[in-house]
C-alpha cells in the first residue's frame, strides 16, 4: 500500500486527544453530600460499571474517527494483489496530449484526423473518474496547455474539448516529451497516465534521434504512456513556393512569379489548376497536366501592377484533402517609380554596361518611372539620395568616412547598395571605411560590405581564359533567373580575376567560381536594406560576364531584390513579425491585425539603433496588417504554413513499434486495444473514499451515541428521585 500524502498520517496522532480527555474526566471526583447515599451504594456500583463500558465504547468510536479520517486524507492506494480485500476504485491522473498541427485537418472524405482524434479522447475520458486530476495540452509549434491538473468534470471537459481547433502550426516533436514530463510531475496522483493522440507523420517519427528516444523512455518513468495514432491517406497537394522571378515592382509593369506545386502523396494527380489572385481578384490561371508522386511542378504567373502600394498576391489550388497548404501568399510593395544611380569609378565603361543591362528589356529606352543614371565617382558627393532607390558603385577607388556613414544610413532606411570591384579599388581604405561606416550613429557594428577585401586572385590559364561560373546555385532569389539558363551558357561566363574575400558572419554567398569556394556575388542585410557585393568588375577587364545574357538578367534581378521591403519576405507560422521605424515614433504601441480580424497591440522598443515593434509567434496563416498606430495606414505581411508538415504520410504500425521499441510506450491503434491497454496498466485501487466513508460513519455513530447518553443523563437529573434527594440535602 502506498500513500499519496504520507505526512498526513501524522494526523493520526490526534487520537491522543480523546484518550487524554477520557483520562482527565475519569479522575474528576464528584461528592454527593446526602445521607441516603448509603442505601444506593449497591446501585451506584452497578451503574458505574455500565458508565465505564459506555465511556470506553465512546472513546473507541472517537479514536476510530480520528484514525480513519487521517488514513483517508493520506490517500492510500493498493497495487496488484496487495490489499485487494479493500474496496476501492481504479483511478489515475491523466495527461492528454492532442496533436493540433495543420496536418490533422487532412480528410478521408468522411472525417478529418482531428475529428477521429476527438473520438479517441472520448474513449479515454470515459475511463476517467469524476474528481481525478486531468491536464489537456495541444501539441504544435508552441504547445498550449488548455487544462492543467484540474478536477475532472465530464460535461465541462467535453465542452472545453469541443472548442479546440486545428492550428496552422507544424509539430515540434522534439520538445513534446519535456512538456509532458512537466505536466506529469506537476500532477498529484497515485497512478499517472499520458495519452498522445496524433497522426504520427512519418517525417516526424521515423528519423528519430537517440536524444528523443532517451527523453521518451524517461517519460515512461514518470507515467504510463500511450500513443494513440489516428492515421489517414497520404494524398495531398501543396503550394510550397511563390516567388518573384523577373520584373520590377513598379506601377504600370508586369512581373513574373513562379508557383511550385508538390504532390506529397503516392498517386499521380492530373489536371491541376493554379489560380493567381491579386488583392482577392483572380488575374491569371495555369493548368498542370500531371504531377507525379513526390514530384514538384512549377508554373509562371504574370501579375500586372496597376497601382502603387502594397499588393497581396496569392497562388492557390483547390479540391484537395488538406486545405491549409493549398495557398501561398506574398506581398509586393509596388512603387510609382524606381531610380538607380550608378557611380562609375572607371573611364565610363562600367556605367554604360550597367545602364544597358538594366534597360535591356526596354530596348535601351528609359521612361519617367524607371530612371537609370550614371555619374562619375568625383560627382557623387553632390548627389541627393533622397529619391534614389539603388546605388551602384562600380570600381570606385575609395569613399570618405562621411560618405561611408551616409551610405550606411541610406541602406538601413530600406534602400539598396551594389558594389563592384575593379582595378581602381583601394583595398585598405574600403575595408577601413566599411568597418567604421556606422560608428557615428552608435549602431551595432555591422560592416557596410558583406566581406573583408583581400588581394586579387588571377584565374587565367595558359590561353588567358578564366574559370566559369559554378552552375550549382543556392535557392536564393538572386539566382532564380539564372536557374532557367542552360549549363553551357553559364559555362561561357568566365572570370579571369576576382578579389579574394573573407565573408562576414552576416553575409550569404550567392554565386561562386566553378571548382572553388571563391564567391563572385555576396549579399547581406543592413537595417531594413541590403548590400550586394560583386568581387569582380562590371566591365570586361576581369571577365566576360557583361557580354553574356547572364549580366542583364542578374542586374535586373538585383534591382528587383533591393527595391523590396522587409514586408515582401513571407513569414512562416511561428515566426515573429516586426515593424521597423527609421525614427522614434510618436505612438508607444504598434498595432497588428490578424487574419481572423483580431487586433493586437505591441509595444515599440529600441533595438540595434532603430525602433522595432515585434509580434512574437504568428499563430495564423494569412495576411497580417501592421500599423504604426490605430489610425495609420497598414502594411500587409504574408504568413504561410510550414510545408514540411504537408507530407501527411503516416508511419505504418510495424515501423512505429520498431521506432518506439524499448521506450515503454504502449501503442493503441483501435478503441478495443486502447481499452485493453488501460485495463492492463490501471491495476491499483484508490481506497481513500472507503476510509473516508468509514470515518464519517463512525463519526455519525459517535455523535448519536453521545447524544443519547446526554439525553438519558438529563432525564435522570429531572426524575422525582433526583428531586427528593435534593430536598434531603
Amino acid at each position: 500500500m502506498t500513500f499519496l500524502n504520507p505526512l498526513l498520517l501524522l494526523a493520526g496522532l490526534g487520537v491522543a486527544l480523546p484518550i487524554l480527555a477520557h483520562l482527565l474526566n475519569r479522575y474528576r471526583v464528584q461528592h454527593t453530600p446526602w445521607a441516603a447515599m448509603q442505601f444506593l451504594n449497591r446501585s451506584v456500583r452497578v451503574r458505574s460499571r455500565q458508565l465505564r463500558l459506555r465511556d470506553l465504547l465512546l472513546l473507541l468510536l472517537r479514536c476510530s474517527v480520528v484514525l480513519l479520517l487521517a488514513f483517508a486524507l493520506s490517500r492510500p492506494a493498493t497495487h496488484d494483489s496487495d490489499g485487494s480485500w479493500l474496496p476501492g476504485e481504479r483511478r489515475a491522473g491523466v495527461v492528454i496530449a492532442l496533436d493540433t498541427s495543420f496536418s490533422m485537418q487532412h480528410s478521408d472524405g468522411q472525417s478529418t484526423r482531428f475529428e477521429r482524434a476527438l473520438e479517441q479522447i472520448d474513449v479515454i475520458s470515459n475511463r476517467i473518474h469524476t474528481g481525478d486530476p486531468v491536464s489537456l495540452v495541444l501539441l504544435g509549434g508552441e504547445h498550449t496547455v488548455v487544462m492543467r491538473n484540474m478536477a475532472y468534470e465530464p460535461e465541462k471537459f467535453h465542452d472545453i474539448l469541443q472548442k479546440q481547433r486545428v492550428s496552422a502550426e507544424s509539430l515540434d516533436l522534439d520538445s513534446v516529451p519535456k512538456r509532458l514530463h512537466e505536466l506529469a510531475e506537476d500532477m498529484v496522483a497515485h497512478q499517472k497516465e499520458i495519452y498522445i493522440v496524433s497522426d504520427i507523420q512519418a517525417h516526424d517519427w521515423q528519423p528519430r534521434s537517440k536524444r528523443l528516444r532517451k527523453t521518451l523512455k524517461a517519460l515512461d518513468g514518470a507515467a504510463s504512456v500511450f500513443l494513440v495514432p489516428v492515421s489517414g491517406s497520404e494524398d495531398n497537394l501543396a503550394v510550397t513556393d511563390l516567388s518573384l522571378v523577373s520584373g520590377t515592382l513598379r506601377k504600370g509593369t508586369v512581373a513574373r512569379y513562379q508557383a511550385t506545386i508538390r504532390n506529397c502523396g503516392t498517386n499521380p494527380v492530373s489536371d491541376v489548376e493554379v489560380q493567381c489572385r491579386v488583392d482577392g481578384v483572380q488575374i491569371d490561371s495555369k493548368r498542370i497536366s500531371l504531377v507525379l508522386p513526390g514530384a514538384s511542378e512549377t508554373v509562371s504567373l504574370f501579375v500586372p501592377f496597376h497601382n502603387a502600394g502594397a499588393t497581396r498576391i496569392t497562388a492557390a489550388v483547390s479540391g484537395d484533402s488538406l486545405p491549409a497548404d493549398n495557398v501561398r501568399r506574398v506581398v509586393a510593395v509596388v512603387r510609382d517609380r524606381v531610380s538607380v544611380l550608378c557611380v562609375d569609378g572607371s573611364s565610363g565603361d562600367a556605367g554604360r554596361l550597367i545602364i544597358s543591362a538594366l534597360l535591356a528589356r526596354n530596348e535601351g529606352a528609359e521612361d519617367k518611372d524607371y530612371i537609370v543614371r550614371s555619374v562619375p565617382w568625383l560627382a557623387f558627393p553632390g548627389e541627393d539620395l533622397e529619391y534614389v532607390d539603388v546605388v551602384v558603385m562600380a570600381n570606385v577607388p575609395e569613399i570618405t568616412p562621411v560618405q561611408a556613414q551616409q551610405l550606411s544610413r541610406y541602406v538601413r532606411k530600406g534602400n539598396g547598395l551594389v558594389w563592384f570591384a575593379g582595378d581602381q579599388i583601394k583595398i585598405a581604405e574600403w575595408n577601413e571605411r566599411s568597418e567604421r561606416a556606422n560608428e557615428a550613429d552608435g549602431a551595432v557594428k555591422t560592416p557596410l560590405l558583406p566581406a573583408v577585401i583581400e588581394p586579387v586572385v588571377d584565374n587565367s590559364d595558359a590561353i588567358g581564359a578564366g574559370k566559369p561560373l559554378d552552375p550549382s546555385m543556392p535557392d536564393h532569389l538572386l539566382c532564380r533567373p539564372l536557374q532557367s539558363l542552360p549549363a553551357d551558357l553559364l559555362s561561357e561566363t568566365r572570370f579571369v580575376k576576382h578579389l579574394k574575400v573573407q565573408p562576414a558572419a552576416t553575409s550569404v554567398a550567392v554565386l561562386n567560381v566553378a571548382g572553388s569556394e571563391s564567391p563572385i556575388l555576396l549579399e547581406h542585410s543592413l537595417g531594413r536594406g541590403h548590400v550586394v557585393m560583386f568581387t569582380t568588375s562590371a566591365e570586361a577587364t576581369w571577365n566576360n560576364m557583361a557580354l553574356t545574357p547572364v549580366f542583364p538578367m542578374l542586374m535586373q534581378q538585383v534591382v528587383t531584390y533591393l527595391v523590396g521591403r522587409e514586408f515582401e519576405q513571407p513569414r512562416v507560422v511561428g515566426d515573429s513579425l516586426s515593424l521597423s521605424y527609421t525614427e522614434q515614433p510618436n505612438a508607444s504601441d504598434a498595432v497588428f491585425d490578424t487574419p481572423s480580424k483580431n487586433t493586437i497591440d505591441v509595444p515599440v522598443r529600441e533595438y540595434r539603433n532603430q525602433y522595432v515593434a515585434m509580434l512574437e509567434n504568428a499563430q495564423e496563416a494569412g495576411f497580417y496588417v501592421a500599423r504604426v498606430s490605430v489610425q495609420a495606414p497598414g502594411m500587409p505581411i504574408a504568413v504561410n504554413v510550414d510545408t514540411r508538415e504537408s507530407d501527411v504520410a503516416c508511419l505504418p504500425e510495424t515501423d512505429l513499434r520498431t521506432v518506439l521499441d524499448d521506450t515503454g510506450i504502449a501503442i493503441a491503434t483501435s478503441e478495443a486495444e486502447l481499452l485493453s491497454e488501460i485495463e492492463a496498466v490501471r491495476t491499483g485501487q484508490s481506497s481513500w473514499r472507503f476510509f473516508m466513508l468509514m470515518g464519517l460513519t463512525f463519526l455519525i455513530a459517535e455523535s448519536l451515541f453521545a447524544d443519547r447518553l446526554l439525553s438519558k443523563q438529563l432525564s435522570r437529573q429531572q426524575s422525582p428521585v433526583g428531586t427528593e434527594a435534593k430536598q434531603d440535602v
